[in-house]
């Protein structure tokens, strides 16, 4: 009985228990020195109330459960882009057939950065104890996000004791950085200042004669073209797929030094610059690596399918400005995987010499080195003369304040 009385003393504020205490030894002196059958009427009632107090507080919620799942507009609810929300469906079970009026539900959204939100809601349950909610989450920026434990908060008919349970429903989902569509990149133009001599134009790279796979039909694509056996077997237009004439890699590589940024915007900013240059040369066949020098120095070989792309996507998901060290000294760990004679992108809000020495050591290995000069949107104003810096060295690069000026900014629009 003991042990009762305790686990209802826990869920109990205690002015409140000691009034409902109270109340009963007023009832059991009434029964004793008074008698009657109002006064064992009396005594009966409030002791069917602190039995029903002691045994809601042991009841079905404390092994509450639920399951949880996501639902959005898109193919793969669990992936969806910086900037979007996702909608959450939680189904709870509450155990029991003791009446609730309404249970309180209490969820906590946490980022890989540490970040967190508290979603609060109320539902009715039904007879059997079981309900559903659903709610939106805030528009999200890239990372991995987890669901922690679910709280349930109840309280008794009579408002007197208040039952917590909680349950893990696992929900894990990430977002991707922001990206956009790059329709060229001036890098790669014939005759252009940024690019070499052996480079050809991208968007007029010829075909050769030796055929790289199906894919769907074209609308203009010549009869000699159409693939007719898959075309027989599917039931649908096949085209086929020729091999284009190889121009020089690149290898983007990010800059995570944890102090050139001045703010978290700039830093998405760049990683978002990263994805769209990732998805440019998956789209125009380029072979495209991708070298993080954030905490640890990650490498990314060069690559033309979309499942290395993915890899590199994945990875940009939970990076961080937590490098240290001079750019230099990180690319050092890694220079056995950049390939001579491929274009050496470096993005990066850093300028002055610890990126010309950079540039410098990736022109020294064999590389064209390029930078993306990524400016934080409030110092956007600010007059800046670093271009003419690298165009006197001999070097190239762009500055780019806006995720939608890059296409232009690429492109060499002004």
């Amino acid at each position: 009985m003991d042990r009762y009385l305790s686990a209802a003393a826990a869920v109990i504020q205690p002015a409140k228990l000691a009034g409902i205490l109270g109340v009963w030894g007023i009832t059991l002196l009434y029964v004793l020195f008074q008698g009657g059958k109002t006064s064992f009427m009396l005594f009966i009632m409030v002791s069917l109330l602190i039995v029903y107090l002691i045994v809601a507080s042991l009841g079905g919620v404390r092994r509450s459960k639920g399951s949880r799942s996501f639902y959005t507009e898109q193919e793969k609810p669990d992936l969806l882009y910086a900037g979007g929300a996702l909608r959450v469906k939680l189904q709870i079970s509450i155990p029991g057939y003791l009446p609730l009026p309404y249970v309180v539900v209490r969820e906590i959204l946490k980022r890989h950065n540490g970040e967190s939100w508290v979603f609060e809601e109320s539902l009715v349950p039904s007879f059997k104890g079981e309900g559903e909610l659903r709610f939106q989450t805030p528009t999200l920026e890239r990372g991995s996000y987890t669901f922690a434990d679910t709280d349930i908060i109840v309280e008794d008919i009579f408002g007197l004791t208040q039952h917590k349970g909680s349950f893990l429903a696992k929900g894990q989902f990430r977002v991707l950085p922001r990206a956009v569509f790059i329709p060229r990149w001036q890098l790669y133009e014939r005759n252009s200042r940024l690019a070499g001599p052996q480079v050809s134009r991208v968007q007029s790279r010829r075909e050769t004669t030796q055929i790289n796979g199906v894919r769907d039909y074209i609308y203009g694509d010549r009869l000699t073209r159409i693939h007719w056996n898959a075309t027989a077997k599917t039931g649908s237009w096949k085209s086929k797929e020729f091999e284009h004439e190889s121009i020089p890699k690149t290898m983007i590589v990010l800059d995570g030094s944890s102090r050139a940024y001045q703010s978290s915007n700039t830093f998405e900013l760049a990683v978002s610059t990263a994805a769209s240059l990732l998805g440019f040369g998956i789209r125009e066949r380029i072979g495209i690596g991708l070298c993080c020098l954030d905490k640890n120095t990650k490498m990314f070989s060069p690559a033309e399918t979309g499942a290395e792309r993915q890899k590199m996507i994945q990875y940009l998901i939970d990076i961080n400005a937590e490098g240290k060290g001079t750019l230099v000294s990180r690319l050092e760990m890694g220079y056995r995987m950049f390939p001579r004679g491929s274009y050496f992108v470096l993005i990066s809000p850093q300028r002055g010499n610890p990126v010309l020495d950079a540039l410098l050591w990736a022109e020294s290995h064999g590389m064209t080195p390029s930078h993306i000069h990524v400016i934080d949107p409030t110092e956007a104003s600010r007059k800046d003369d670093w271009m003419g810096v690298l165009t006197s060295r001999g070097l190239t690069g762009c500055s780019v304040s806006s995720l939608q000026d890059l296409p232009a900014v690429l492109g060499g629009e002004r």
